[in-house]
């Protein structure tokens, strides 16, 4: 699913959610539930440059939360995608973090679209036989007849 309807899905089913927004690491919208989702992805990326800053350990952060007497921003990120949103006072936080991990796992999940392709015969199996116009079907086997209860 595209991220647009990812972010309409979270925003959807997360009432703690007042604004959202989809990027990647350059700073790229891919969505936003925002007018200016740009601002909104900047200033997350900014967070997460800061909080990477002062972490302890070598490994990247991969969950973030700021919160204030007025609300919470929450910023999740796997591989190069990122989402931030942000709630009112005292939101239910794992349960936030799981509806925006979700959503991004979601936006990751589209599926790529193929070519339909025959399937080739295994090897060394004989090669199908095409069948002759006007060929009557082959039958099929009439279904078993259930034998009647002996009460």
């Amino acid at each position: 699913m595209d991220a647009q309807q990812a972010l309409a899905d979270l925003t959807e089913i997360s009432s703690q959610i007042q604004a959202a927004v989809v990027f990647d690491a350059k700073g790229k919208v891919a969505g936003s539930t925002v007018a200016n989702g740009e601002a909104l992805a900047k200033a997350a990326a900014e967070l997460l440059a800061a909080a990477e800053d002062v972490k302890a350990g070598p490994s990247p952060l991969t969950q973030l939360e700021i919160a204030t007497s007025d609300g919470s921003v929450f910023i999740v990120r796997e591989g190069g995608a990122t989402i931030a949103a942000t709630t009112a006072a005292d939101p239910t936080v794992g349960l936030v973090f799981y509806d925006l991990k979700s959503a991004l796992r979601g936006v990751k999940k589209t599926p790529a679209r193929r070519s339909p392709t025959r399937k080739k015969a295994a090897a060394g199996a004989p090669p199908a036989r095409a069948k002759k116009p006007g060929a009557t079907p082959e039958k099929k086997p009439a279904p078993r007849r259930k034998k009647p209860d002996a009460s």
